[in-house]
């Protein structure tokens, strides 16, 4: 059950950035006062803060249940991994062979600093 709110939290963390950066693209843009029906309607960006919220909540469950030393990283490193996928996926961003070393060696640093807890 833990590893599995792990998951969630990783999910509606890299879900929350992935909807920040559409209600940022054109033609949205970001919430102001002085375009409240713009403000209003841009569900993206109202749908990635409520996962943020999501993500917080399923992180302070994490923490119930597992070390911080193995609930911060995996948490942060699987959002970090499927945020850097998901841009290259959905918004065609560049993905270098430096940023696949680099994913693969933080996976390696998780997989390690976790390798005790059951």
């Amino acid at each position: 059950m833990k590893w599995l709110i792990l998951i969630l939290g990783i999910t509606a963390n890299a879900s929350a950035s992935v909807l920040v950066k559409l209600a940022m693209m054109p033609p949205r843009q970001f919430p102001s006062l002085r375009d409240p029906l713009g403000t209003m309607s841009n569900w993206p960006f109202w749908l990635g803060l409520g996962l943020y919220g999501a993500a917080f909540l399923l992180y302070a469950a994490a923490l119930s249940r597992l070390p911080l030393n193995v609930a911060h990283p995996v948490l942060t490193s699987g959002a970090v991994a499927a945020v850097a996928l998901l841009s290259v996926l959905l918004f065609k961003e560049p993905f270098y062979w430096t940023t696949g070393l680099g994913i693969l060696l933080v996976v390696t640093g998780v997989v390690l600093i976790t390798a005790r807890v059951a």
